[in-house]
């Protein structure tokens, strides 16, 4: 097997080949890699289902986003507009004369991209990460989750044999398996690599970040590390209806065993006759949802771990019956006053799995209170009437500090993949919130603005010369248009 240093060499080497191939081609590229997963059929699907328990209905849900993913991205390829082209000309009898300026994004360099345990398809080998940085022209190397190695070579062979098809340069994407921390760190640390994609932990996604700020060179690492998701149940809503949002709540808390980064950990409400039914709802129709095996080994023992270490915090009451196993993921549902929840920062920590947290507050202020005092997040949600709004307009802003998207009367889980759609928060959600690891602009990450200036037409990149000639759209002198510069 080869050394890190001599697969990140490679990478650089790909890299001064692949980040000049045109947008088309690499939308091949991406094309091919997504017929190349379909064709792969049930073998991939029933290797998945082996390695982390996922049901076949789920995978192959999850298979059909990821190549989702690759084909949407190499439709942006085909409109050509995210580079996001600007032309400023030159004013000769400007004091000083203004030279002729234009601007577009490049790609920025080789790319690890860390697989994901919990998404074995669409956020690991092949997934957004993957996607969005072979789109723009940035080599990937792959670290696999050692929970789906044979699930990851799978699709690693896909892709690989896409990239031979359309004549990609050699070593664009590789593929690594070995499963110590330390490979990720050197990867991480290698100063070839310019940028880092990770889904995970906040211990993981942390101590890459610190790895990667250690360098000679700092390189950014877009780590998205999960998110208690907090859900505000107002007042006139619970009146109207705490049942049937109880009932919809249950149903998000233990949707794929709890195991989504979107999960609702945190749920937060003032105390009243209605928020009573919808507490004593809510565990009744936890208690009766049929717990199953969940991803793998470690996080099983992680949920037994944290939700064990929750409960026996001082103050907290569980609603429910059943408590989690060595082997099964029982749903848990608990509850605690606010004073407490504020008191104690452990009870906002992330228990991934099916568990959720209940904090019962004395005022609309201490919900307040109780809601800012939970750090940055992936989702926060408002479950609420047009009168509750009305009554608590300040509400909805301060959503906008705290999450990157927001939710108004819906559940959190389920990620709509669209161009609209923020993955990433505020820190610990992700380590940079202008960013989204979910959509068309995931692409951003991976490129970086540069300037020509005084450059001859026929030197410039195709986007950027005279004529159009990939037809984009383009700010010319602060005008977005496709007609040619004058």
């Amino acid at each position: 097997m080869s050394s890190i240093s001599e697969i990140t060499h490679k990478a650089a080497i790909a890299f001064e080949q692949y980040s000049i191939t045109t947008p088309l081609q690499r939308a091949a590229f991406l094309e091919t890699i997504a017929n190349n997963i379909e064709a792969l059929g049930d073998t991939l699907l029933e290797q998945a289902n082996k390695e982390t328990n996922l049901p076949l209905a789920r995978l192959t849900g999850e298979r059909g986003r990821t190549c989702f993913q690759l084909r949407m991205f190499a439709t942006m390829l085909k409109e050509g507009n995210y580079v996001q082209a600007s032309i400023d000309t030159a004013i000769p009898t400007k004091t000083p004369p203004k030279p002729d300026i234009r601007k577009m994004s490049h790609p920025i360099g080789p790319v690890v991209v860390f697989g994901a345990s919990n998404f074995p398809f669409a956020y690991s080998t092949a997934g957004g990460d993957t996607a969005s940085a072979l789109a723009v022209g940035c080599p990937v190397i792959v670290k696999a989750h050692p929970a789906h190695l044979a699930t990851s070579t799978l699709v690693a062979t896909a892709i690989q044999e896409a990239a031979t098809t359309n004549n990609m340069p050699l070593h664009v994407f590789q593929h690594v398996t070995a499963t110590n921390f330390e490979t990720g760190k050197a990867l991480v640390q290698d100063e070839n690599i310019a940028a880092v994609g990770f889904t995970g932990s906040r211990t993981g996604g942390r101590a890459l970040l610190d790895y990667a700020c250690t360098r000679k060179n700092p390189i950014p690492v877009f780590a998205e590390m999960g998110s208690v998701n907090p859900v505000i149940l107002l007042e006139e809503a619970l009146k109207q209806n705490a049942e049937t949002i109880a009932k919809n709540y249950a149903g998000s808390i233990t949707l794929g065993m709890g195991q989504f980064c979107t999960n609702p950990g945190i749920l937060i409400a003032v105390k009243s006759d209605a928020l009573t039914t919808f507490a004593n709802t809510l565990a009744k129709e936890m208690n009766v949802f049929a717990p199953s095996a969940m991803l793998h080994e470690g996080i099983q023992a992680a949920y037994l771990k944290n939700s064990t270490h929750a409960l026996a915090q001082k103050g907290i009451t569980c609603l429910t019956h059943n408590t989690p196993t060595s082997t099964n993921g029982f749903p848990v549902l608990t509850t605690v006053e606010a004073g407490t929840f504020l008191q104690n920062p452990n009870l906002a920590e992330e228990v991934f799995g099916p568990y959720s947290i209940l904090v019962q507050c004395d005022s609309i202020n201490q919900l307040k209170e109780v809601w800012k005092s939970i750090q940055g997040q992936i989702s926060t949600t408002l479950m609420g009437t047009d009168q509750d709004f009305a009554s608590h307009p300040e509400l909805l802003n301060m959503a906008l500090t705290i999450a990157g998207r927001v939710l108004l009367n819906g559940v959190p889980t389920g990620v709509e993949v669209c161009d609209s759609m923020v993955h990433g928060g505020p820190y610990p959600a992700s380590t940079d919130s202008r960013f989204t690891a979910v959509g068309v602009d995931a692409a951003k990450r991976w490129l970086r603005p540069i300037s020509f200036q005084n450059w001859s037409n026929h030197l410039l990149p195709l986007a950027l010369q005279n004529n159009n000639p990939l037809g984009i759209w383009r700010n010319v002198n602060s005008q977005f248009t496709k007609d040619e510069v004058a």
